[in-house]
């Protein structure tokens, strides 16, 4: 089995080492393609990779190709492809917004699966939603399903409509993660906390909230009333965001990501 990944940004690098590490290649190493030359250099020094800058020489006899590039790079991608494919190899995009069928015209290809990855793949702990056109066989499905696990874990969704939603949810969910603790690292410098220890009270908050809610079977919003007593420290800061409508505002930015997806598929 040979796999092929088009594009080593953050993304595609990330699937490559995940895939590369795992024994799912047997003796194949994982082909990289880029047009970057100082990133060449540097991936040709890592020989879990055959690096590669001319499609020719890798595309054809690909039989998984992994498309890793920003969405308006796609145009020029495709066109560069068509004259190198067949009808049983299997493209996997990991591109936001560019829909199963646009694929499929582009490359006048069978077996496309549209994936929505997240930013902690990085670390292994990556979720993956992902949905495939008809003409990918359960057997097909399967191993790419074992590629995409590679990097953390992965959800199979019915439609691309899924995709969309779960851009909205794991796939920008990330940042909203972020913004949330980092509204909470400035609360604690201006306490007068160190940079060190908010870092650590913040950070360890959220390793904990997540270990507890992982490893129980409890909603969040049972672990809220457990934790905020009446009249008590944590029901104030509670209902402060209750009055201030934090949590339609949290939807609202999910829905407005999902949306968004909808949008660039369009287009």
């Amino acid at each position: 089995m040979k796999i092929l990944v088009i594009g080593a940004g953050n993304m595609g690098l990330t699937y490559s080492e995940g895939m590369a590490n795992s024994p799912l290649l047997k003796k194949h190493k994982l082909r990289i393609y880029d047009t970057d030359p100082k990133k060449i250099e540097t991936l040709r020094q890592d020989n879990r990779f055959n690096v590669f800058n001319n499609l020719e020489d890798c595309l054809p006899k690909s039989d998984i190709v992994f498309i890793a590039v920003k969405p308006y790079h796609s145009d020029d991608l495709f066109k560069q492809m068509q004259s190198m494919l067949n009808n049983e190899q299997i493209f996997v995009s990991l591109m936001a917004g560019v829909t199963i069928e646009f694929i499929q015209q582009q490359l006048n290809a069978k077996k496309v699966i549209r994936t929505m990855p997240n930013l902690p793949a990085q670390v292994g702990k990556g979720v993956t939603s992902y949905t495939e056109s008809k003409e990918v066989s359960k057997v097909e499905l399967i191993l790419i399903r074992n590629l995409l696990d590679t990097t953390g874990t992965s959800i199979h969704v019915d439609s691309e409509t899924f995709i969309d939603a779960s851009t909205g949810i794991s796939g920008s969910g990330p940042a909203y993660v972020f913004y949330f603790m980092q509204s909470m690292l400035e609360a604690a410098l201006k306490m007068g906390f160190s940079e060190y220890d908010s870092k650590v009270l913040v950070s360890s908050t959220f390793e904990g909230a997540i270990a507890l809610f992982n490893e129980n079977n409890i909603s969040p919003k049972s672990w809220i009333d457990k934790v905020a007593s009446k009249g008590g420290t944590t029901q104030a800061a509670i209902d402060s965001m209750e009055d201030n409508n934090v949590k339609e505002l949290i939807q609202d930015a999910a829905y407005a990501a999902f949306d968004r997806a909808v949008e660039l598929g369009k287009k």
